[in-house]
């Protein structure tokens, strides 16, 4: 006879996601109650290290099924990986969010396709990258110790593009100061939640 814990994992939805989405996830999740979602995120500075999604997507899934879960979700899109995820992900059975990259999914994919000639020169940041703007984007490039290098990485850019989650006008004033230490025009869009939310309800 299959145990409580036993059933309650066979019902639930384990999702596997990025760090950097974590908190709108759960956000996600409160607001339509989605209460039967079991939720594992992955190092948010992969966001930075593509090659390392994918191997660790694999055994976050192993792990997940040797605990009982079945129904299995994964909160990336291709994220850089090329295709790779999509293979896992079709070899392991499981569905992953639709789109190229969470700027895409969070502005809705047929929008930012839509869009994308206009925005080809644009750099994107979301709440969590506008958060993390020194730890995820000028320490990693080196900025903080190197400013005069912000020509090299950003000189073919145009405009940096806010795509918000939630209205904050901290966040805003931070988004703005950052294209303006980038050297960058500033656009901000409020997206919400996107495709995420669709796609989590549906998982």
């Amino acid at each position: 006879m299959m145990s409580l814990a036993e059933r309650t994992k066979r019902e639930k939805v384990h999702i596997i996601g990025c760090g950097a989405i974590a908190r709108e996830i759960l956000a996600v999740c409160e607001a339509n109650g989605l209460d039967h979602i079991d939720l594992v995120c992955l190092p948010a500075i992969w966001h930075n290290t593509p090659d390392k999604i994918t191997p660790g997507v694999k055994d976050a899934i192993e792990k997940a099924r040797a605990k009982g879960f079945e129904r299995i979700f994964v909160a990336y899109a291709d994220c850089g990986t090329g295709g790779i995820l999509d293979r896992l992900c079709e070899e392991e059975g499981v569905e992953r969010i639709a789109g190229p990259h969470c700027y895409s999914f969070f502005a809705g994919n047929d929008d930012f396709a839509r869009r994308w000639e206009d925005d080809f020169t644009s750099f994107f940041l979301t709440d969590f990258l506008v958060r993390q703007f020194e730890a995820f984007v000028i320490e990693p490039l080196g900025l903080d110790r190197h400013p005069e290098l912000r020509d090299m990485y950003f000189g073919h850019y145009k405009k940096l593009v806010y795509l918000s989650q939630r209205e904050d006008e901290d966040l805003q004033e931070r988004a703005e100061k950052a294209a303006e230490r980038l050297g960058l025009a500033y656009e901000y869009r409020f997206t919400g939640y996107g495709d995420l939310a669709s796609a989590l309800k549906s998982a």
